[in-house]
């Protein structure tokens, strides 16, 4: 049991690892154990631990329902997740669900079963507590920093990330993220809901008014959320809408409330925390540990309310890290903050003032001493580079501590009070600096110049020796002394701390005629009479010198290890035979207690070695640390030991009165309180000091575990005496290095960051290790057993483990050993039965001859095989010679190395090239291909390690040793390089495989890799890459395929570049060239949405171009490509044009987009331009009608009118060129056709020009001309090209109208179209009959199928019609009439359906529409245009169109 202590430190930089009960027990995180608090308004009191997280705790929090308030879980870096029992300081159950560190974790408010962790991959999984169930959900790929459950909803967690971001989860919903809250811009370190649900508490405030505007009653109630970042800011969260509502920025004040520099950078953790019942008031933490009580109802400086501004010092000097609050029974509240100044606070919400702070500790406790003036003053030397000194009277505040650290920097290992000076404070550093401190003053700390080269472990005040004590008048009564790692001892004048220290062994050689060396110093202990002084050594040794000229009296030979720590009995209130007893103790585990009253009282002429004890303390089972006897009583003594534990001794009786297992470590010092007879305290490796009561201890002997059977199983075998004689055998005669308390700590503590918890993950397991004290090279290990951290270094095995163990028997053996020895060295005959290496003789081969040894060799690895070592093995047959052997088992056992296949060339070559080729398998079943393949070329065998290279797809490696080793016309390389291709084609890395083609001197395979990216880039360089192969064909089909795709995204010029590395490809640069001029034509028209154009060239521009596109192309052709009629060789007009025509255009559909039908129809027009320059008048026009065609074939009769007007801008196809004007002479029919065809065409157009501009009437026929699909005329189709007509010309007149029409009224094409429109309409109605035919078998008569067998397009009068026709005509009776119409178009030109005329029926209404306008059309010609109508305009729609025209 326990009164008051000190704990260590709370971890930093963790967004919960505190968390405090309805019941006012506060549970926080301190490296892997969470300290367990009562907390009230007054005080507070450490009352327990929960130990078992294997690394530092990195979330806690405590379930908040009633009758389970005592169950809490924690989270920690080793990924798991741990509850606990507070009440009986018991793990319930751990769930390791988590695979990365957790980083925060929460009990929801609402579930008490549920509980949320997140850890550092992003992972948030959720516990069942009741079930012992969990599910993982994996939000964000984001390092997560903080979560909190809702204290409303139980589904509801808010998750804060590294990066900034905030998300909203939903655990109904299988994880489902609902809201990503996008603010901050750097880490999340706290989040905190509203203790009030619904989002109406801060609505009141204007700012506000428009953020709440539209969310009517109805809609989700959702709650505010508060979060602060590293970004400085708190900000408060809409969960409803997913929206910032307010942002709060951090004030700049320092501890006093003063502004400070914003401009300087401040490290900050910005804790938020909603207090219950406070739904408008949120505190934070601020740049230096202030604290913030934000009224969220306020604005400007009125909002925020410092924390401890009522008096100075109440406030955190550094960042705070946890804030979490209690209701108290008497309806006070009280919040709880942690912070990076090491100290826990209790603070008033409603006053806003600190009730109590307790501090803690922030490194390992290394010295405990209490002021023999100032009663009660107990000064700490921590490992966190600080010293404390606690009044532990007072009554006012019971942890009344003030902490120094100026001057220090470094871990404080040692402290020593000076006997009559008060508030003077000696202390000593991991770095060998010594200093005294006036605690009851401000002033820094004296340094002494003289340092030591490593750790002070002891420092002693006592009286001056020489030469300190040379003119003792006017000089101080004390010299300090400082004892430290390298084992010298200074003597430091504390008047004169700038003054050299001196050495005291000089003094003691020369007062006792000292030649040889001195042992190291590890201890020192003043008599308190100041006559004599007890100097403890690394051999264990005591000496005790007599003042002041240290005459040796005394030298105690007790203990066998390091000397760890001496102490005198006090010599007040206790009878002067028990003022000569010196204490001491080691690494060994005993305490002896040596009576030196003769010695001192009568010193001795020549000093007398001591070998027994006065007394002997037994009972610890690790190393001796500190110790101390009570000023209350006489001869009793504690003692802090490396088994945790501290023990109280009756010295006299040797019995053991009291056991403290109160630490979760072990144990570095103890101290007798000064006052109170029945309390010591201790400190330790947990970070903490304790103080208890000898009374009320459970136990009275320390525990035996297993390093006490351990100790006694040494005894029983003699061990002991073995770790003797290793000792003197390994160290060369060097002494022992000593191992106390705080020396232990320099090598293992000391080389920890204990300054940061983050950094320390120390095991809660007491260690049996024993540290060595730094020492020079004279220092030795310690024959102690090791830290459990030095346990990880396995400890080699012996090569000779018989001959070994024989040296390990009992004495009366070992001695006889001896004797046979000697007899067979020194005998003609050796004893009977004794052969030197053989049997129980074996290990006397070491020391008789070759023979013996080699039998002894042959033992030895016979027992080296029943083991199982059969690398033992090889070694002694290496060092016997037997090199084949030792080659031949390593090879069978497959554990060749590198240092057998070294010494493998003395066997040999043979030997050693079967030895490599051996080893090369091993290390290919070892995957290690690169390493076998070396070895094989030490042999030469290149062709052997190219191979394997190559099996294991390593070609990079096999490549280059094949061009640095092998000839350059090597076959081989080829193949590797087209397997290596082949492997990264696959893979998708075509660039490294083009290389390995090229390299290959496979260039086509090279280019067409390349090719598969498709893309313009990739296009390019393969073209580019043929090329300069000599893949001409190839490089040109490459060039061609990008310039297409270059055009098609309007980079013209990027095309022609492409196309102009090759020659051969002239005419598809020409082709290119009109392809832009009409594309730009087009566009300049404006019938044609203009493109984003990558790159154009000048001559494209619409401003130069002329009326004739022909014009304008041929110009260029021969401004820019050096074509004209007289161009000769591969740029005659001939070879190009007979080039171009092996190009196809294929005929486009209406899914073809209109760019890529004005490319194909602009190859007909390059080859027309082409015909032109060859005077080919038929192959012109042809290629002319092909150009206008394509886009009205595809559905774009705009572009194909605007095509004409481009082509033949005064209406006449006869004539090409304004130019060069000759009137088109055609002699073969299909040309004669051609522009027939293309003529009407082009007044069909005109017509059309004429009556969008002269009549308004259109609207009629636009209304009233309804066609269905099954008629072969466009009727349908007036309307749009009606409309289209918006681009004509305004300004042309038709003054020859009739001239122009004329050709449309052609009464042979107006039968060959009735009879194309009478097949389509059988074909419809067979179609229709046989479909009905199908569902009537099926059982699916009704009249909406019907409807649906005709077509789509129909109108419902001509699928009546249809169906009357049917009931009248038989499938036969159409058959008939089908093979009649087929007949008849069979006996009809070719030359009529190649090239066909605009439909006459259509020509004849818009005629009759064009004769009520303003045109005049000649009585004549309107009467031809009715009997057409008459005559072939039978359709129904036709019909119902013309009614009123024909009247």
């Amino acid at each position: 049991m326990r009164d008051r202590s000190l704990p260590a430190s709370p971890n930093w930089y963790c967004s919960r690892c505190s968390d405090v009960n309805s019941k006012g027990l506060l549970g926080v995180g301190a490296k892997n154990v969470i300290y367990l608090i009562d907390v009230t308004a007054s005080s507070c009191r450490v009352t327990g631990e929960l130990v078992g997280h294997r690394d530092l705790v990195s979330g806690f929090s405590f379930c908040q329902h009633a009758g389970q308030s005592h169950i809490c879980v924690s989270s920690s870096n080793d990924g798991s997740i741990r509850f606990w029992d507070s009440d009986s300081r018991a793990l319930i159950k751990e769930h390791a669900a988590h695979q990365s560190p957790v980083s925060a974790v929460h009990w929801s408010p609402v579930d008490k079963n549920l509980v949320v962790s997140g850890d550092e991959k992003g992972v948030v999984v959720v516990h069942w507590f009741h079930t012992g169930d969990s599910a993982s959900f994996f939000p964000e790929p984001r390092t997560i920093f903080c979560l909190t459950c809702s204290p409303h909803t139980w589904s509801s967690v808010a998750v804060g990330y590294k990066d900034g971001m905030i998300v909203l989860m939903d655990l109904s919903k299988k994880g489902e993220v609902t809201h990503r809250l996008r603010g901050h811009d750097n880490e999340i370190h706290s989040l905190a809901w509203s203790p009030s649900a619904g989002e109406d508490s801060l609505q009141s405030r204007p700012e506000d008014s428009e953020a709440t505007n539209g969310v009517s009653t109805g809609e989700e109630k959702g709650c505010y959320l508060a979060s602060g970042s590293k970004d400085q800011t708190v900000r408060i969260w809409s969960t409803a809408k997913g929206k910032g509502l307010m942002t709060l920025k951090m004030p700049y004040l320092n501890r006093r409330g003063s502004a400070v520099d914003p401009g300087v950078k401040e490290r900050i953790w910005l804790n938020v925390h909603w207090p219950k019942g406070r739904p408008t008031q949120l505190v934070s933490s601020c740049f230096s540990g202030e604290l913030v009580m934000w009224d969220l109802t306020k604005a400007g400086k009125q909002r925020w309310s410092l924390f401890g501004s009522s008096s100075e010092g109440q406030n955190h000097n550094r960042i705070v890290f946890n804030l979490s609050s209690v209701h108290l029974q008497d309806g006070g509240e009280l919040l709880i903050s942690t912070s990076m100044d090491r100290e826990v606070k209790c603070w008033d919400l409603n006053s806003l003032g600190c009730c109590w702070t307790l501090p803690t500790l922030g490194g390992v406790i290394y010295a405990l001493t209490f002021s023999p003036v100032a009663s009660g003053c107990l000064a700490l030397g921590v490992g966190d580079n600080m010293i404390r000194v606690w009044n532990t009277l007072t009554t006012q505040n019971q942890y009344d501590i003030r902490s120094f650290w100026q001057g220090i920097k470094s871990k404080v290992t040692a402290l020593a009070w000076h006997p009559k000076r008060e508030g003077s404070l000696s202390f000593g550093t991991d770095d060998g600096k010594v200093g005294i401190y006036d605690v009851f003053s401000n002033k820094p700390p004296q340094i002494s110049n003289s340092y030591h080269k490593k750790t002070v472990y002891t420092l002693a005040w006592g009286p001056p020796v020489p030469p300190v004590s040379f003119g003792a008048a006017g000089k101080p009564s004390f010299s300090l002394y400082s004892c430290a790692g390298e084992g010298v001892i200074l003597q430091h004048d504390p008047s004169k701390l700038t003054g050299e220290a001196s050495d005291i062994n000089k003094l003691i050689r020369d007062t006792n005629s000292i030649k040889h060396k001195l042992s190291p110093h590890t201890d020192l202990s003043w008599k308190p009479d100041g006559k004599v002084v007890a100097i403890g050594n690394e051999d264990g040794c005591i000496d005790v010198y007599q003042a002041p000229n240290l005459k040796l009296l005394c030298s105690i030979q007790q203990h066998h290890k390091i000397i760890n720590t001496l102490r005198w009995h006090h010599d007040h209130s206790s009878p002067p035979e028990l003022h000569c007893l010196l204490a001491s103790g080691s690494s060994n585990a005993i305490v002896y207690v040596h009576d030196l009253h003769t010695i001192i009282e009568n010193p001795p002429e020549s000093p007398v070695v001591l070998t027994e004890p006065y007394r002997r303390l037994c009972g610890h089972t690790a190393k001796i640390t500190g110790m101390a006897w009570s000023p209350h009583h006489s001869a009793r003594l504690v003692t802090a030991s490396y088994d945790g534990t501290a023990q109280v001794w009756d010295v006299l009786e040797e019995a053991a009165l009291s056991n403290y297992r109160g630490h979760a470590g072990y144990l570095l010092c103890a101290d007798w309180s000064p006052v109170d007879p029945d309390v010591i305290w201790t400190g330790g490796k947990d970070f903490t000091v304790q103080e208890w009561k000898v009374s009320k201890q459970e136990f009275t002997k320390p525990p035996k575990g297993k390093k006490m059977s351990m100790l006694q199983e040494k005894k029983k075998t003699g061990s002991k005496q073995k770790t003797k004689n290793k000792a003197a055998s390994g160290t060369g005669g060097a002494a022992v290095p000593k191992m106390n308390a705080e020396k232990a700590a320099t090598e293992q503590e000391l080389s920890e960051d204990e300054g940061d918890e983050v950094g320390s993950t120390h095991s809660l397991e007491p260690p049996a290790a024993t540290f060595e004290k730094g020492r020079s090279s004279s220092a030795a290990k310690s024959k102690d057993k090791p830290d459990l951290n030095l346990l990880k270094k396995k400890k080699p095995r012996s090569m000779l483990p018989l001959s070994t163990s024989m040296d390990h028997r009992p004495k009366e053996e070992l001695l006889q050993d001896c004797v046979t020895l000697a007899s067979v060295k020194h005998c003609n005959e050796p004893p009977a039965g004794c052969v030197p290496g053989q049997g129980d003789h074996i290990h006397l081969g070491l020391f008789a001859d070759r023979q013996a040894l080699y039998r002894m060799f042959e033992a030895e690895e016979e027992a080296h095989v029943e083991a199982g070592h059969y690398d033992s093995v090889v070694y002694l047959r290496l060092w016997s010679g037997d090199l084949d052997g030792a080659l031949q088992l390593a090879t069978e056992r497959g554990e060749l190395n590198d240092h057998l296949l070294s010494i493998a060339p003395m066997a040999g070559f043979r030997v050693w090239s079967q030895t490599v080729e051996a080893f090369v398998k091993q290390l290919c079943q070892q995957e290690q291909y690169l390493k076998a393949a070396s070895h094989l070329l030490s042999i030469n065998k290149v062709y052997e390690a190219v191979d394997l290279l190559r099996s294991h797809k390593l070609f990079r490696e096999a490549i280059a040793l094949v061009k640095a080793r092998l000839p350059a016309d090597e076959s081989l390389l080829k193949e590797l390089y087209t397997s290596w291709a082949a492997v990264l084609e696959k893979d998708g890395h075509l660039s490294a495989a083009a290389k390995c083609y090229l390299a290959a001197g496979s260039s086509f395979d090279a280019a067409k890799v390349i090719t598969r990216k498709n893309d313009v880039a990739s296009l390019r360089t393969a073209a580019s890459l043929a090329r300069l192969s000599g893949e001409e064909a190839l490089a040109q089909s490459l060039a061609l395929r990008c310039a297409k795709d270059l055009a098609a995204a309007q980079d013209w010029v990027g095309a022609q570049e492409v196309l102009s590395s090759q020659d051969s490809l002239l005419v598809h640069r020409l082709h290119l060239c009109v392809a832009e001029l009409l594309a730009a034509m087009l566009e300049d028209s404006e019938l044609i949405s203009p493109a984003s154009c990558v790159s154009s060239h000048q001559w494209a521009s619409p401003g130069k171009c002329p009326t004739s596109i022909q014009d304008r192309a041929t110009e260029i052709w021969e401004e820019e490509f050096g074509v004209s009629r007289s161009s000769e060789g591969h740029r005659s007009i001939a070879a190009l044009l007979q080039e171009l025509k092996s190009v196809e255009s294929p005929a486009p559909t209406a899914s073809v987009p209109l760019r890529q039908v004005l490319l194909y129809s602009s190859v007909h027009l390059t080859r027309a331009v082409l015909s032109w320059l060859l005077n080919d008048d038929g192959q012109l026009m042809k290629e002319l009608w092909q150009a206008v065609a394509l886009p009205r074939d595809a559905g774009h009769f705009s572009v194909s009118a605007q095509l004409c007007r481009l082509l033949f801008p005064d209406g006449d196809v006869s004539v090409c060129s304004r130019k060069h004007p000759r009137r088109l002479h055609h002699t073969e029919d299909e040309a004669k056709a051609a522009a027939s065809s293309l003529q009407a065409f082009v007044h069909y157009h005109r017509l059309y020009e004429c009556w969008w501009r002269a009549s308004s009437g259109s609207l009629e026929v636009q209304n009233g001309l309804v066609l269905s699909a099954s008629d072969s005329c466009p009727e349908d189709e007036v309307n749009d090209k009606a409309t289209s007509r918006g681009t004509s010309d305004e300004s042309r007149r038709f003054d020859k109208l009739d001239s122009e029409v004329s050709p449309l009224l052609s009464e042979p094409h107006a039968a060959f179209q009735a009879t194309q429109r009478s097949v389509r309409d059988i074909q419809e109605r067979l179609a229709a009959m046989v479909l009905q035919h199908s569902r009537a078998q099926a059982g699916q008569h009704s009249s909406g199928d019907e409807r649906d067998a005709s077509s789509p397009s129909d109108s419902r009068s001509s699928a009546d019609a249809a169906l009357r026709s049917e009931e009248q005509e038989t499938p036969l009776s159409l058959s008939a009439k089908m093979s009649k119409y087929q007949e008849e178009l069979s006996d009809l030109p070719d030359t009529m359906k190649m090239f066909p005329h605009p439909d006459v029926v259509e020509c004849c209404l818009v005629l009759l529409h064009l004769s009520k306008s303003p045109c005049s059309v000649s009585d004549s010609l309107q009467q031809e245009a009715r009997d057409l109508l008459r005559k072939y305009g039978t359709s129904p729609s036709v019909l119902k169109a013309c009614e009123r025209l024909l009247t």
